[in-house]
């Protein structure tokens, strides 16, 4: 087809390009993830740039004019960017929108100088800017674009030519950039670009808007198999945070996380910023964070378990859940478990459930804040990044959550899987366990140990679903205070209740509805109440096995654990502090046992 003359462009030709430049990386973020070394060998650059792109596809719609658009597709960039080269990228796309002039078309010559004028922008956010990069491949391509743009007229023609100059700056990353020097693969962030040109480039030849909806059966490249390297990782947790508002500079912001950590990127303005950092202690980063502006969005990948995932992964279906589902930390490292973090919040202070904030630390705040905290499920963003990751690199997904009673969360990770299995062609199964803490740790527990011992992930799906109907949990309430505060009792009932005092047992009836069991005077009447209900449904079925939970309260858990192995001859799979996002409701000293009957 013969290329068109185009002159200028405007806010639906930048439109559709960026769709279709966003559309080739898509399809090839298994091949993105696949040559991925540097900075970190945790094979998610091409899921980092694919959930950039998304936010942006996912975000925005064509409008007519140039400036507006690429406005548009910044803002919606730089909230949705992810991983060093996803923020680099969004900073590179605010500089362009930065040095813009706000016209509704714009000509060849206008665009090569906004490139150009963009470049300082990515350099200044990266602390320690390294060439052979996308930060390279961007320049090159600028440099190119600015030395044709007064000789040739035609904005399509320069484009196309400029394809040469990104594939031999792209070649050369493998020399540049000593990390990559032992291996024959080019830096992934700028093959990343390149590729997302590549996209760009087949629009403006084609120019058939029809061809941008991405086919399923052909956006993903074959996964080779290819030898890794054992890096080993100084720095744990990816770390990354939107903050608004901020009371210091960017430049002292970059310097302060560097103390920090390394792979600091420092993207967007004083206004709204968007941070990268890798960190060992992600808890105590944001702690003083808080001190720099409004924190209103974070983010921690543990990176040790996403190299796991690519050169350490015990079995080839990757297991997920969320933070509410309580397990030992040494069970969920021992069968490498994905646990997705609940969102809590104090007044304005954000938390990440047991990755920014722990459980005594969350019930030292519940005692000491006087405002009460508040929960927000998870996204299917946060999904979407998740699965992508893994379809890169298991052959199915199973997730496990807690009840879609009490969350959109199972809602939101059901969206995303099937967004995602259709993606990558591969199976992702999201059960809704219609429970919740031990009650979910044993669900996942149990799948855990069967994708252990090789069945199918048909057959384990299967019996999951009929052991959420043999799944239990009781719950003793020290006090209503919590309850009385979070809005779950009134507080004219919750009074009347507290003066009689009243110490209420909670379950989970069938539907995965929370169940007042019953009404007891003493916290030691309803573990009583608790234990003989125990018994008598143990007469009619056998116990697969059970978890103690507490809040803030070993002791009383270690009464449990004594009555229940007098009563079971078997051993507690965990004895752990309760999810804050659960505990928050029971209250400060709440006691609980979960329990998984055989079917």
């Amino acid at each position: 087809m013969k290329n068109i003359k185009t002159p200028f462009i405007n806010g639906k030709f930048l439109y559709y390009a960026f769709i279709a430049g966003g559309n080739q990386i898509l399809k090839n973020q298994v091949e993105i993830n696949r040559i991925n070394i540097f900075p970190v060998n945790d094979k998610d650059t091409g899921t980092n740039l694919a959930s950039t792109v998304r936010s942006v596809i996912d975000n925005i719609k064509p409008h007519k004019s140039y400036k507006t658009t690429v406005s548009n597709i910044a803002d919606a960039a730089l909230i949705g960017a992810r991983g060093n080269s996803g923020v680099i990228f969004a900073q590179f796309l605010h500089g362009l929108n930065r040095e813009t002039i706000n016209k509704p078309i714009i000509t060849l010559n206008e665009f090569a100088e906004s490139v150009k004028k963009s470049i300082p922008y990515i350099y200044e956010a990266v602390a320690n800017p390294i060439e052979g990069t996308m930060l390279t491949v961007i320049k090159e391509w600028s440099d190119f674009l600015n030395s044709k743009k007064d000789a040739i007229y035609d904005f399509a023609d320069v484009i196309i030519d400029s394809f040469a100059v990104l594939e031999k700056s792209l070649a050369e990353t493998n020399t540049k950039l000593k990390a990559l020097s032992k291996s024959d693969f080019v830096d992934a962030g700028a093959k990343g670009f390149v590729l997302f040109m590549e996209g760009i480039i087949g629009f403006i030849k084609n120019r058939n808007i029809r061809n941008l909806v991405v086919d399923a059966s052909e956006n993903i490249s074959l996964v080779h198999s290819y030898d890794l390297t054992e890096d080993e990782i100084s720095f744990r947790f990816c770390t990354e945070a939107i903050i608004k508002n901020m009371t210091q500079s960017k430049s002292e912001l970059q310097k302060f996380l560097s103390q920090n950590g390394d792979s600091v990127v420092v993207a967007g303005s004083e206004s709204i910023c968007r941070i990268h950092v890798h960190t060992n202690k992600p808890a105590e980063l944001f702690h003083q964070l808080k001190e720099v502006g409004t924190i209103t969005f974070q983010k921690v990948d543990d990176m040790v378990r996403q190299q796991e995932a690519v050169s350490k992964r015990k079995w080839n279906i990757a297991l997920v859940t969320d933070s509410t589902c309580d397990l030992s930390q040494d069970l969920i490292d021992l069968y490498q478990i994905n646990m997705v973090p609940i969102n809590l919040n104090f007044g304005d202070s954000h938390y990440l459930d047991k990755v920014t904030i722990q459980p005594n630390q969350f019930y030292d705040l519940l005692d000491t804040e006087s405002e009460f905290p508040k929960t927000s499920q998870i996204n299917e963003q946060t999904f979407t990044n998740l699965y992508s990751h893994l379809a890169s690199h298991y052959d199915a997904i199973i997730a496990v959550h807690l009840s879609g009673q009490f969350s959109g969360t199972y809602s939101n990770s059901v969206k995303a899987g099937e967004r995602i299995s259709k993606e990558f062609e591969k199976p992702i199964y999201v059960i809704d366990s219609k429970n919740l803490s031990g009650a979910l740790g044993l669900l996942v527990l149990k799948a855990a140990q069967k994708i252990g011992a090789g069945e199918s992930v048909e057959s384990i799906v299967n019996t999951l679903k009929k052991d959420v109907l043999q799944s239990k949990i009781f719950v003793s309430v020290r006090d209503l205070q919590s309850m009385i505060r979070g809005g779950r009792v009134s507080r004219p009932k919750g009074i009347i209740a507290s003066a009689l005092g009243l110490n209420p047992v909670i379950s989970m009836d069938k539907n995965g509805k929370s169940l007042l069991f019953g009404n007891t005077f003493s916290q030691q009447a309803s573990l009583k109440k608790i234990f003989k209900h125990i018994e008598q449904i143990s007469r009619r079925k056998t116990i697969w096995n059970y978890i103690i939970l507490h809040a803030h309260n070993s002791e009383g858990a270690q009464l449990v654990e004594s009555k229940m192995f007098e009563m079971t001859g078997i051993k507690p799979v965990s004895v752990v502090n309760i999810s804050p996002v659960i505990g928050m409701h029971a209250g400060n000293g709440a006691l609980a046992v979960s329990l998984l009957f055989n079917n």
